[in-house]
């Protein structure tokens, strides 16, 4: 049964930045206590409607920006020295310790949409979490898209988006039509990861503090959405590896099965498509 939610604007330290956030509660004592990782350059109000959702079914969920980003962006991402690593290491794992401080005895769930569910390895408080759903992430690799999806990723990896990075000095990527600027640490990174099939391995122990892919060992839902070009079910497959002590379910999703025409990398959390909502949050 759905309830009454509030929400509050809340602000997370992270390691010398501060994320603006949203937090969701429930009312009366939470069932759980979710923190929601967000995809890159989506900014954490398209969260809203799920987050509240969520808390009118009695969970805590907390929204947040990255640094440098949406309501966390103090200036113009050109003076940004972010980087995706900042974002998933640092950023998640202070929206991590934030929830975990305002659970009480709650469970903590983590909900990762694309970059928020690949870069959980590195949290040092992931053992504190008791379940972890992922959502359309994994380890991006530009030859497994679908092919009528090529000509987007090579223009986006190796022609008009490099070049507009290194002119402009961040990824333009409102000029682009990809909806929100980036600073152009996280896009270089994230370019590094996403053209080399190991992703980010060959990183571990340079520009990323090594991993503990054995830390956590709870339960991982791994969704794919059958119709996401951007990362496509078969790169989703290979997110499991990432969780080799988890208790991994693999579930893709068909937009016919809920009665919708088309969901894609980013539609999951749209209100149009909130018939996937119970299956994301199955509580």
């Amino acid at each position: 049964m759905a309830g009454e939610a509030k929400s509050e604007t809340v602000t997370i330290e992270a390691g010398g930045a501060a994320l603006s956030g949203t937090l969701f509660r429930p009312q009366g004592p939470p069932r759980s206590a979710i923190v929601l990782h967000g995809a890159t350059g989506v900014a954490h109000g398209y969260y809203r409607h799920f987050a509240m959702w969520a808390a009118g079914r009695g969970h805590m969920c907390l929204t947040y920006d990255y640094r440098d980003f949406g309501a966390s962006s103090s200036g113009h991402p050109r003076h940004s020295a972010a980087t995706m690593a900042d974002w998933g290491i640092a950023d998640q794992s202070a929206a991590l310790a934030f929830i975990l401080a305002e659970a009480g005895t709650a469970p903590i769930r983590v909900i990762g949409h694309s970059l928020g569910g690949f870069m959980i390895p590195f949290h040092e408080g992931s053992r504190a979490i008791s379940h972890i759903t992922t959502i359309a992430s994994g380890p991006a690799y530009w030859r497994e898209h679908p092919l009528h999806y090529m000509p987007a990723v090579i223009g986006f990896w190796f022609a008009i988006g490099p070049l507009a990075a290194a002119l402009a000095g961040y990824l333009p990527g409102r000029l682009m039509g990809l909806g929100a600027d980036l600073p152009a640490g996280v896009y270089w990174q994230w370019r590094r990861w996403c053209v080399s099939a190991d992703f980010y391995r060959p990183d571990i122990g340079s520009v990323l503090p090594q991993a503990d892919f054995h830390r956590y060992t709870g339960p991982v839902r791994i969704l794919a959405i059958e119709d996401d070009v951007m990362i496509p079910p078969v790169t989703v497959g290979r997110l499991a590896p990432f969780y080799p002590a988890a208790v991994v379910e693999r579930v893709t999703l068909a937009p016919r099965d809920f009665g919708l025409r088309r969901v894609g990398h980013l539609g999951a959390f749209a209100r149009r498509n909130a018939a996937l909502w119970e299956t994301i949050l199955a509580d």
